[in-house]
This record gives structure tokens, C-alpha cells and sequence, in this order.
């Protein structure tokens, strides 16, 4: 009886003592779909929405030590912006199907809006990055009237710029790992 309980006892210390499981990095996004106008672009944030081209838009309310702010970088599990402001940057899927970002200081999240399920996947040199809710496959890139591609979760549905889902792009959306520390204090 004794013999029986002693690797039992063992377990949770044993457990304790094997190497933890690698966590998922902040990343990154740029996108993958050869031959096209989007190919290898980089996800931007800006306006509360994300695009394929154009600048990343941050705010920094400090006098120094504000991070760069240039690059767009998503939390590990990508629900959320590598931010330093108070109560962080969700990430969601507008009831239009555009992929979004709440406002600093704010968790408002409009009415009929997904908030998941997103997936990052590690890879060798990039992870992946999809959204599957409303039976999406990933996403899809919309062209503007100011040469932006806008990010839309990959559904018939929505509403896009233009007004013609048959115009986007569906793209892979390729996740490079990026540092752990924040890169904006709030993204605009």
C-alpha cells in the first residue's frame, strides 16, 4: 500500500520540476498571398481598424520612455495589442466584418462584434495568425480610396470599402515573433 502511494505523492513534484512549456511570443503580421498587390505587407494598426500598408498609428502621453510606436505587435494568443497603456488594446471582429481594436481607456466592444476565436500557431520562422468565428477562413485584404488594403475577417458578408467582397484578398497572415516589450503606449 505504501509501495502505491509514493509515485502518486511523486507526481505533482515531478511535474513542478520538468521544463515549462515555451510560451507563445508578442507578434507581428504581415501578409502572405503571392503574386498580389499585398504580398509580404505588414499589418498596421490605425483609426481603431488594421491594414496592409500604410504607418502604424500610436499615441505616447509621456515626455521619455515611450516605446517606438512604428510597428503594429500583437499580444501572445493575438486577442490584444503589446501595449503599455492601463487596461490594454482588445482586438475584435466588428459587426461589418473589419478587424478592429478598442479605443485606450475604453473595453467597448459594439454590439454583434466576435471576440474570437483567434489562433496563433508557432512556426519554425513564423507562426500563423487566423480568426475562424463566424465560419471565416482567416482573413481577406479590401482595397481603399486612400491605396490601404483593409483587414476584414473572411466572410461573403461583410462590408468592406468598396462595396465589393469580390474585390479582397483572402491572405495567410504570416506572425513574426516580435519582443516582449511593449511596442506602442497606445496604438491610435
Amino acid at each position: 500500500m505504501k509501495f502505491s502511494m509514493v509515485p502518486s505523492l511523486l507526481l505533482p513534484l515531478l511535474a513542478a520540476a520538468a521544463p515549462a512549456a515555451p510560451e507563445n511570443p508578442p507578434f507581428g503580421v504581415m501578409s502572405s498571398r503571392s503574386a498580389s498587390p499585398i504580398h509580404l505587407l505588414p499589418m498596421t494598426a490605425s483609426g481603431q481598424k488594421f491594414y496592409l500598408g500604410g504607418k502604424t498609428s500610436s499615441y505616447c502621453p509621456l515626455s521619455e520612455g515611450c516605446p517606438p510606436g512604428d510597428l503594429t505587435v500583437f499580444t501572445p494568443g493575438g486577442y490584444g495589442l503589446n501595449v503599455m497603456v492601463p487596461g490594454g488594446q482588445q482586438v475584435y471582429v466588428d459587426p461589418n466584418g473589419a478587424l478592429s481594436f478598442t479605443q485606450a481607456h475604453s473595453a467597448y466592444i459594439p454590439e454583434g462584434s466576435a471576440i474570437g476565436p483567434f489562433n496563433y500557431q508557432p512556426g519554425e520562422t513564423y507562426g500563423y495568425y487566423t480568426f475562424t468565428g463566424w465560419g471565416a477562413s482567416g482573413f481577406m485584404a479590401c482595397p481603399t480610396t486612400d491605396n490601404r488594403w483593409q483587414v476584414f475577417a473572411a466572410v461573403q458578408n461583410a462590408t468592406v470599402p468598396k462595396g465589393n467582397v469580390a474585390d479582397c484578398l483572402g491572405f495567410s497572415a504570416l506572425a513574426p515573433p516580435a519582443d516582449k516589450a511593449p511596442a506602442a503606449w497606445q496604438y491610435a
